[in-house]
C-alpha cells in the first residue's frame, strides 16, 4: 500500500517539476512518508487552482480571480456553493456570465472530472503560465531546502490569513471557515414579540467535518434595529453531548416590533448568509395597554347623529397591534339598520342607576380602520339621554373605557355651539342648590349657573383658591363655573367657583323621585368641597362646560396634546421676549448663593433669555454643554433633601421631597421662589423644544404637585408620599372600628413631638377639635383633615412662595390643565434608567457557578427591558419606580443582587433594596419568572 502511495506521489511531483523545469522528481530528497502526503495534497490544491484560474480565463472572467480566492473559491467544487448574493457583490457587472457559466457546469461527477482533466490539459500545454511554474517551483524548492516548517511559513500569510493554522490544517481543511457555518432558526419569520428568541450556529472546517467551537475563536452575535442594539446570551458546545460541541446557541428577547438585523460573526468574517434580516410582529392585543382615543372624560353626542371616536389596539409591550386579515367586522341586524362588531370588542350601555339598557347596545358600533392602524367606534342614538358606557376587549375592560355619554337633542346641540361662539360669554342657567360642603340642603334653593370664561384685567392679581397668582397679560382668558345666589332678586353673591380643567369633573346622579326639580349632578374639583345642584338644563350645562374645556386645553385630554397645546400656549405667552444669549457668570463651589446673586434683577423678559453661563474661574465657552451642566447642578442644589431646602418624610436620599418647613435658618422663603423660577425655566425652554429641552432633576410628592395645580390634598396622598405613616397608622385607623373600641380614642388634633420624644404642642384639626372625637362616620374627614395639615399647612408659606417664582414664567391657568401625575411627566419626563450606572453601582452576594449564570441572564434581561419594564423592576425592589437625581449610587442602601437558596421559584424583593434571584435550569425560564414577579408582585415584598 505504501508503495502504491509513493508512486502516486511521484507521479504528481513529476507533474509540478516539469512545469517549473526543476529536473527530475527522482532526484528529489527522500522525504518521510507523513510529509509527502501532505505535499501531494499541497500539490493538488494547486492544481484545483489552476484548473479554477483556467475555467475563469475561458469565460473571460480571470480578472476576478484573486476576488474569489479572497472569498475562499479556489476550485471549481467551490463554485457551486457561492451563494448568489456574494458573487453578484465580488462581478458586478460581469454577473451574468458568472451565473450562465455556472449553470453550463457539469452536475455529475464523472463529467466533472472530465471537465477538469480537460483544462488541466490547457494549463499543461499552455506557455502563459508563468506563474504556475514559479508556484510549483517555490513549492518543490522550499521543501527540499527548508522543509514543510519553512513552506507554512512562507504560505501562510498568503493561503489562509483569515485563520492561525499550520500548512498541515490548511491543506488538509481542518480550520473554521466562516462561510461553511450555517444558522438554523427556532422560530418561523415574521415572529411574534415577546418570547426568547433562540436560534443555532453550527460550525463547519473547510474540509466540512465539525469544528468544536470554543471562546478563543472570537465567535459575535449583534441584533440590531436602527440604533437600538440588542443584548444576546450565547451557549458554545454542549458539556454533555460531545456531538453538539460544534453548535452554539444563540438567545435574545424583541419586545419592540420592527425588523432587525442579525449579524453572526467569526472575528470579522461573516458566517454564510450573515447579517440576517427578520422581522417581529406584535402580539395580541392586550385590554390593559390599548387606549380609547376621546376628546373629554364625558362624550358630547347628537340625537340621530353619529359621534366617531378611536381605539388604539396595543399588545402588552405597547407596540400598535394589527388585526388578521382574515378577521371581519361581524354584521348584527338591529331595529332595521346593518350594525358593525368586531370580533373580541364589547360595549355595555347603563343608565345612572347601574341598569343595563339592553336595547341600547348596538348604537355603538365598531370597525378596523387598516389605513391608521386602529378602531373607529362610533356612537349612534336616536334620542337624548344621559347614559353611561363600558368598552371591554375579551371581557375586559381598556383603562379608560368608562365613560359618561350625553346625547343632546338637535336644538339643544345648536344652543350649546351658539354658547362656545359667543364672545359675551354670559351664559346662565337655573338650578336648584341641594347641598354644599357635604351638608344637605332642608328646602332647595335657587342658584344661577354660569359656565364660561373670565376676563382678567391687565393689572393687579387675579386671586385663586385663596392664593394669589401674578398678573396675566392683557385679554388672557380664565374659564370658570360660577355658582351664585341672587339676594332680593337683583344682589348676586357668589357661592362657589370652579376651574375649567381636567380636575373638574362633573358626576351624573339617578333621577330621585322626591326631586322634581329636574336631574341631579355634582360639580367636584378636587380643591373645594363638592356641590350638588339639580336642574332641568343639566345636559346643556355639562356639555357647554366640556366644550369650553377642550377650547380651554387645546381640543383634546389626552397628555400628549394637552402638552403640544401647553408648549404652544407658552410660546404665544413670551412671543414678545426674544429668546436671545444673556450672560450668565457664577461659582461652581457655591452653585445656588451665586447663580441667585446673579438673577437678583432678571425680568421676566430676562429668564427668557437663552443663558450663556461661565463656571468662574475655569476657561470654556458654552455651546449647550455648561448651560444643561448648570442646571442639573442648580436643580440638585435646590431638590436633593441634603441641601436642606427640601426634605423627605424619611431619612432616605431616595424618598419623594416635600417643602422643608424645618429648613436651616439660612434657607429663607425668596429661596422657594428662586426655586418656582428656575422650574418656570425649565419648563418655558421645553417649550421651545430641540436642544434646549430641560428636565427638572427632582422626584416632588404628589401632594407638593397637586398643591401646585391647585388640587385638595386629601388622605390618600400619604400612600405615595409617606409610606411608612400610611401604613403603620392611615392604614389602621381605616381597618379599624372606631365606635367599638376604647384601645384607640382619636381627637381632631395633630400633636407635634419633638427631637426627645416630648410632646410640644396640639393643633385642633377642626374647630374645638380637642373635644371632637374621632368615629367611624368621621374617620375620612378625620385622615383629610390630618393631611391638609401635615402636607399642606404646614408648608402654606413656601408653596405661595414657590407659586410666585413659578406663575412668573408660566401661568397657573396652563398648569392646571394637567393633574399631578402628568404635571411631574410635563416637568421631569420619563424616567431614564442607566444600565452602565446599574451595573456600575449594585452588590452581588454569590459567588458560585450557578448563581453567576444566573446573573449573567439578569443583565442580559435587563439590558433588553423597556422603560416600563425598568420602572416596574425599581418598584418592585426599592418600593418606587424613579431614582434618585444621582442615579443608582444614590440609593441607601445600595442595590444588591443575591442568591436565593431555591430552585425555580419566582424572585423575590425584601425591603432595603435587596432581589433574590433563584436558580434556573435555562434562560428562559429564568425571564420568565423574573417578568412575572415584577408584573405580578410590584406590592409583595418576599413574595414567593
Amino acid at each position: 500500500m505504501w508503495v502504491e502511495e509513493r508512486k502516486k506521489s511521484q507521479k504528481m511531483l513529476k507533474s509540478i517539476s516539469s512545469l517549473s523545469s526543476c529536473g527530475d522528481p527522482e532526484r528529489l530528497p527522500e522525504l518521510p512518508p507523513g510529509d509527502e502526503q501532505r505535499l501531494q495534497r499541497a500539490a493538488l490544491h494547486l492544481q484545483q487552482k489552476l484548473i479554477l484560474r483556467e475555467w475563469l480565463r475561458d469565460h473571460r472572467l480571470q480578472h476576478h480571480y484573486n476576488r474569489l480566492l479572497a472569498v475562499e473559491v479556489a476550485s471549481l467544487e467551490d463554485v457551486y456553493w457561492l451563494e448568489d448574493s456574494r458573487a453578484s457583490k465580488i462581478l458586478g457587472k460581469d454577473w451574468q456570465i458568472w451565473s450562465q457559466a455556472r449553470q453550463n457546469l457539469p452536475t455529475s461527477k464523472a463529467q466533472l472530472d472530465a471537465l477538469k482533466a480537460e483544462l488541466w490539459s490547457t494549463v499543461v500545454k499552455s506557455s502563459q503560465h508563468q506563474d504556475a511554474w514559479t508556484w510549483g517551483g517555490m513549492l518543490v524548492v522550499s521543501v527540499s531546502v527548508a522543509g514543510l516548517v519553512t513552506l507554512a511559513a512562507m504560505t501562510q500569510p498568503s493561503l489562509a490569513p483569515e485563520a492561525r493554522h499550520s500548512l498541515l490544517q490548511y491543506v488538509t481543511g481542518k480550520y473554521l471557515l466562516p462561510a461553511n457555518c450555517k444558522v438554523q432558526w427556532d422560530w418561523k419569520d415574521p415572529a411574534v414579540v415577546g418570547g426568547a428568541m433562540c436560534f443555532v450556529v453550527r460550525f463547519y472546517q473547510r474540509n466540512g467535518q465539525p469544528y468544536p467551537i470554543c471562546d478563543t475563536d472570537q465567535f459575535f452575535v449583534e441584533v440590531t434595529e436602527g440604533t437600538r442594539k440588542m443584548v444576546t446570551i450565547s451557549e458554545l458546545g454542549s458539556s454533555t453531548d460531545p456531538n453538539n460541541a460544534n453548535i452554539a446557541k444563540v438567545k435574545f428577547t424583541v419586545r419592540t416590533a420592527g425588523q432587525y438585523k442579525i449579524s453572526v460573526m467569526i472575528g470579522s468574517s461573516h458566517i454564510a448568509g450573515s447579517p440576517f434580516m427578520k422581522t417581529f410582529i406584535p402580539g395580541p392585543i392586550d385590554a390593559r395597554r390599548s387606549r380609547f382615543i376621546r376628546p373629554a372624560s364625558t362624550v358630547i353626542c347628537c340625537a340621530g347623529a353619529p359621534t366617531l371616536m378611536h381605539i388604539e389596539p396595543r399588545d402588552e409591550f405597547g407596540n400598535a397591534c394589527q388585526f388578521d386579515q382574515d378577521i371581519d367586522p361581524v354584521k348584527v341586524k338591529h331595529n332595521g339598520s346593518s350594525r358593525a362588531f368586531l370580533k373580541g370588542y364589547h360595549v355595555e350601555i347603563y343608565d345612572l342607576n347601574g341598569q343595563p339598557l339592553e336595547k341600547l347596545h348596538h348604537a355603538i358600533s365598531f370597525a378596523y380602520d387598516r389605513v391608521n392602524a386602529r378602531v373607529s367606534v362610533t356612537a349612534l342614538f336616536p334620542e337624548p339621554l344621559c347614559l353611561r358606557a363600558v368598552i371591554s376587549y375579551l371581557d375586559q375592560k381598556l383603562p379608560n373605557g368608562d365613560f359618561d355619554i350625553i346625547v343632546l337633542s338637535s336644538s339643544d346641540t345648536t344652543l350649546v355651539h351658539k354658547n362656545i361662539a359667543s364672545r359675551k360669554h354670559n351664559i346662565c342657567y337655573e338650578a336648584k342648590l341641594l347641598s354644599i360642603f357635604g351638608a344637605p340642603k332642608s328646602k332647595p334653593r335657587k342658584v344661577l349657573c354660569y359656565v364660561g370664561p373670565k376676563q382678567v384685567s391687565s393689572y393687579g392679581f387675579a386671586c385663586k383658591q385663596s392664593r394669589c397668582s401674578p398678573k396675566q397679560p392683557q385679554n388672557s382668558v380664565n374659564f370658570q363655573v360660577t355658582i351664585k345666589e341672587m339676594i332680593l332678586k337683583f344682589i348676586p353673591k357668589r357661592i362657589a367657583t370652579f376651574r375649567l380643567c381636567p380636575s373638574t369633573k362633573f358626576h351624573f346622579l339617578p333621577q330621585r323621585p322626591t326631586h322634581v326639580h329636574g336631574p341631579i349632578f355634582i360639580i367636584d374639583d378636587g380643591a373645594q368641597p363638592k356641590i350638588e345642584l339639580a336642574s332641568r338644563d343639566r345636559n346643556i350645562i355639562a356639555a357647554t362646560f366640556t366644550h369650553f374645556l377642550l377650547k380651554n386645553i387645546g381640543g383634546s385630554e389626552t397628555f400628549k396634546d394637552k402638552q403640544d397645546f401647553f408648549y404652544h400656549e407658552v410660546r404665544k405667552f413670551h412671543a414678545n421676549y426674544y429668546h436671545e444669549k444673556l450672560s450668565l457668570k457664577v461659582q461652581r463651589e457655591r452653585i445656588l448663593e451665586s447663580s441667585m446673586k446673579a438673577t437678583k434683577n432678571f425680568s421676566v423678559s430676562d429668564w427668557c433669555g437663552n443663558f450663556e453661563v461661565t463656571f468662574q474661574g475655569e476657561q470654556g465657552i458654552d455651546w449647550g454643554g455648561l448651560r444643561r451642566e448648570w442646571f442639573e447642578l442648580i436643580c440638585s442644589a435646590l431638590f436633593d433633601p441634603r441641601s436642606g431646602l427640601f426634605c423627605s418624610f424619611h431619612d432616605k436620599h431616595q424618598a419623594l421631597v416635600h417643602p422643608n418647613p424645618h429648613r436651616p435658618a439660612h434657607l429663607k422663603l425668596k429661596h422657594f421662589e428662586f426655586a418656582g423660577k428656575i422650574v418656570g425655566k425649565c419648563l418655558y425652554e421645553s417649550a421651545l423644544g430641540g436642544t434646549y429641552r430641560q428636565l427638572v432633576r427632582a422626584r416632588f410628592t404628589r401632594s407638593f404637585l397637586a398643591q401646585l395645580i391647585g388640587l385638595r390634598v386629601h388622605y390618600k396622598y400619604f400612600e405615595q408620599d409617606d409610606p411608612d405613616l400610611y401604613l403603620s397608622k392611615i392604614k389602621y385607623i381605616l381597618d379599624t372600628d372606631l365606635d367599638n373600641t376604647d384601645s384607640l380614642e382619636l381627637y381632631f388634633v395633630e400633636e407635634i413631638y419633638d427631637a426627645s420624644g416630648q410632646l410640644s404642642k396640639t393643633i385642633e384639626l377642626i374647630p374645638n377639635g380637642s373635644k371632637t372625637r374621632v368615629t367611624n362616620a368621621t374617620k375620612n374627614q378625620y385622615l383629610d383633615a390630618l393631611a391638609q395639615q401635615r402636607l399642606c399647612n404646614s408648608v402654606k408659606d413656601e408653596v405661595d412662595s414657590f407659586l410666585k417664582g413659578l406663575n412668573g414664567i408660566i401661568p397657573d391657568n396652563l398648569l392646571s390643565i394637567f393633574d399631578e401625575n402628568e404635571l411631574e411627566l410635563l416637568m421631569c419626563g420619563t424616567g431614564e434608567y442607566s444600565i452602565a450606572d446599574f451595573k456600575a453601582h449594585h452588590i452581588a452576594n454569590g459567588n458560585s457557578a450557578e448563581f453567576r449564570r444566573v446573573l449573567a441572564w439578569f443583565w442580559a434581561g435587563v439590558s433588553n427591558f423597556s422603560q416600563t419594564e425598568m420602572a416596574r423592576l425599581l418598584q418592585f425592589t426599592t418600593g418606587c419606580s424613579q431614582l434618585p437625581p444621582g442615579g443608582f449610587q444614590e440609593l441607601n442602601p445600595q442595590f444588591q443582587i443575591t442568591a436565593a437558596p431555591t430552585f425555580g421559584n419566582l424572585p423575590t424583593a425584601h425591603t432595603f433594596n435587596q432581589l433574590c434571584l433563584p436558580d434556573y435550569e435555562c434562560y428562559e425560564q429564568f425571564e420568565k419568572a423574573l417578568l412575572l414577579a415584577i408584573s405580578e408582585g410590584t406590592e409583595g415584598f418576599g413574595m414567593v
